[in-house]
């Protein structure tokens, strides 16, 4: 019971812990780094400027190495996923951003829209094996809130124990306009129905005058959040992500992460951050400032620095690569996307990371990185250590903010 309370609170204590941890050279010889290490546990936050220095710190060393004490604090070597999968619902959309492959106008010969036998049909062969399904799509010009209603009726009627997490909140916004309702009314129905949490896609920069260049005729940075803070008033919780590498400043990206920062202070039901950088593949952004490897992680480790009332950092294998991100889980990520089983956003974008993944073989990833496997569930309520035949099964589990 220990080990679950302590799971459920992301440890609360995490900076009395941190305070005691040995300190790797790399941060001790590093004065952004000690200074920020300090500010976390003296003062309990990393500010604006000092997020720019993180982000601009020649010794990336010394950032990586600061986040992931702060990971270690919080949940010591224990990594999380899940088993779920993706369901994209339709790839029609009446917006076409520039940064997006996966839109289809009505007329194109690879347009498709899920009816909902075919939705159920996707699930049905994976449904003993899973415990969430994933469904975002386009803003489909005549869909209103009662199609997503049906949909989601029929799911959980024929899979109750399955956590639907769907709709990104453009797509509720558009569901609220094409059904002339508030968005409170639009979530309100679509929890009734059976819609569990709001994934985090969408957010891309909360700085408009990037949104206005990369995706005209989204939700603002203010409506984004808002529609986040109605779902987490009614209870729903969500998460949130960052896209990054296209055309905005490291100044954009911290004030990004300081929104979703303020937000939480407010109403605290962000449960995860997912950061993942622009794919350029079939889409129309030739001025994208394209993420490396390194600036990857290093956006993964200064998140979670600076987003310390948010529980989770997630490695999106799904945009990074296995790869990218099993080196993640050692600077700052705790959680790992799942197993998910199908995908198109992203690999119509260029990714290449396999979709049959199971769930050893992901379990197999997080042990390769000297981190325990935990599957939780979808509300990171439920956590139970994942056994696979890997000698790694035989170390007992530690403290939390144990070294």
């Amino acid at each position: 019971m220990e080990l679950v309370d302590a799971l459920l609170s992301g440890n609360n204590n995490w900076r009395e812990t941190l305070s005691s941890m040995p300190v790797p050279l790399s941060v001790s010889s590093d004065p952004i780094s000690m200074s920020c290490l300090e500010s976390l546990i003296q003062d309990g936050r990393i500010s604006r400027e000092q997020g720019i220095l993180l982000f601009e710190n020649p010794s990336l060393s010394s950032v990586t190495a600061l986040a992931d004490m702060v990971k270690r604090s919080r949940y010591s070597n224990l990594v999380f996923f899940n088993e779920n999968l993706h369901v994209n619902t339709t790839n029609i959309c009446v917006l076409a951003c520039r940064f997006c492959a996966f839109r289809k106008g009505p007329r194109h010969p690879e347009a498709y829209a899920l009816g909902v036998d075919e939705y159920i049909d996707r699930i049905r062969p994976m449904s003993t094996s899973i415990d969430e399904v994933h469904t975002v799509g386009g803003l489909h010009p005549t869909w209103d809130v009662d199609d997503y209603c049906r949909l989601f009726t029929a799911c959980k009627s024929e899979f109750p124990d399955i956590h639907i997490k769907a709709l990104t909140a453009v797509e509720i916004k558009h569901l609220s306009q094409r059904s002339s309702i508030s968005v409170e009314d639009t979530l309100s129905r679509l929890l009734d129905a059976g819609l569990d949490s709001l994934p985090g896609g969408g957010a891309e920069i909360l700085v408009d005058n990037i949104r206005d260049r990369i995706c005209m005729g989204k939700e603002s940075s203010d409506e984004y959040l808002e529609i986040h803070s109605i779902a987490h008033n009614l209870g729903m919780p969500t998460n949130c992500t960052m896209l990054f590498g296209t055309i905005e400043s490291i100044h954009d990206r911290v004030t990004h992460l300081l929104r979703i920062r303020n937000q939480q202070d407010i109403t605290g039901g962000f449960q995860c951050f997912v950061p993942y950088p622009f794919l350029p593949d079939k889409t129309r952004l030739p001025e994208a400032q394209l993420a490396t490897g390194s600036e990857v992680i290093r956006v993964i480790s200064v998140s979670r620095l600076m987003l310390d009332n948010i529980p989770h950092i997630k490695a999106y294998r799904m945009n990074i690569g296995d790869k990218l991100a099993s080196l993640a889980l050692t600077c700052g990520a705790d959680d790992i996307d799942g197993t998910v089983g199908h995908e198109e956003i992203m690999h119509v974008a260029g990714s290449s990371t396999r979709l049959d993944t199971s769930s050893d073989q992901l379990a197999m990833l997080v042990e390769s990185t000297g981190s325990l496997p935990i599957k939780r569930d979808s509300k990171y309520s439920v956590f139970t250590p994942y056994e696979t035949n890997s000698v790694s099964q035989s170390i007992p589990l530690p403290q939390i903010g144990a070294e």
